[in-house]
């Protein structure tokens, strides 16, 4: 086998987590290019992690929406994301092992999507927000990116670690004040969440091997002196 090709088998196996979820977005990308566009919007909406679909089936659209890449870049913007899980899945997976590192994704989209669609439905109880919202079209993979981009902080050492964190927590905290709409919430939870999960980043403790027991033998029976 060429030594560039062994290369890339050895990398692709050392993160499957992260370009098995790569190739499948690329499929569903190129089915939803080939769908009507008056369609697409509706069918992204029955994937959608919006409050209607939460309290009727979480477990569905908790799962269906991180296979949908939600917006018109087609093609181009699933090469966006193939670059950003080159430089923060695959690393984050090869780091924590696909064990952990699935943990932490599971943990930052399920926990952001919950809170964001929390907040936003206290808006549309308070009048902020209008009563069609709990219909709204939320899909994507970026709250799990995030979680990611945040947890990643912990693989670099300090000082560049406290540079690392104040780009990051920039970068996603200037939406949130400028914005201030649900889903700028839910990235600045799935930062947060992903920096909490930092004991999930500690190495367990390699046991220590039992010092083998040396077996115990009968103490040897006095020999008799025959009697004369």
């Amino acid at each position: 086998m060429p030594r560039p090709l062994h290369h890339a088998l050895t990398y692709l196996r050392s993160t499957p987590g992260t370009h098995l979820w790569l190739l499948a977005l690329f499929v569903t990308t190129v089915v939803m290019r080939h769908m009507d566009p008056a369609f697409t919007d509706e069918f992204l909406r029955q994937r959608s992690t919006n409050i209607h679909h939460l309290t009727q089936d979480p477990s569905r659209v908790l799962i269906t929406s991180a296979f949908w890449i939600d917006g018109d870049n087609g093609l181009r913007g699933w090469l966006l994301y193939a670059v950003l899980y080159t430089l923060f899945h695959a690393p984050a997976e090869r780091w924590l092992g696909t064990a952990r590192w699935l943990l932490v994704v599971l943990t930052a989209h399920v926990g952001a999507t919950y809170l964001s669609e929390g907040i936003l439905a206290w808006a549309i109880r308070h009048g902020i927000a209008p009563p069609e919202s709990v219909n709204t079209l939320d899909v994507g993979v970026s709250y799990a990116l995030a979680g990611i981009v945040a947890v990643l902080a912990y693989r670099i050492p300090t000082p560049w670690r406290y540079l690392y964190l104040f780009g990051v927590l920039t970068f996603y905290a200037l939406p949130l004040v400028t914005g201030r709409t649900f889903t700028d919430v839910g990235h600045f939870t799935a930062v947060l969440i992903g920096l909490a999960c930092h004991p999930v980043t500690r190495s367990p403790k390699p046991r220590r091997p039992r010092t083998p027991r040396t077996p115990r033998t009968p103490p040897s029976a006095p020999s008799r002196t025959p009697a004369p």
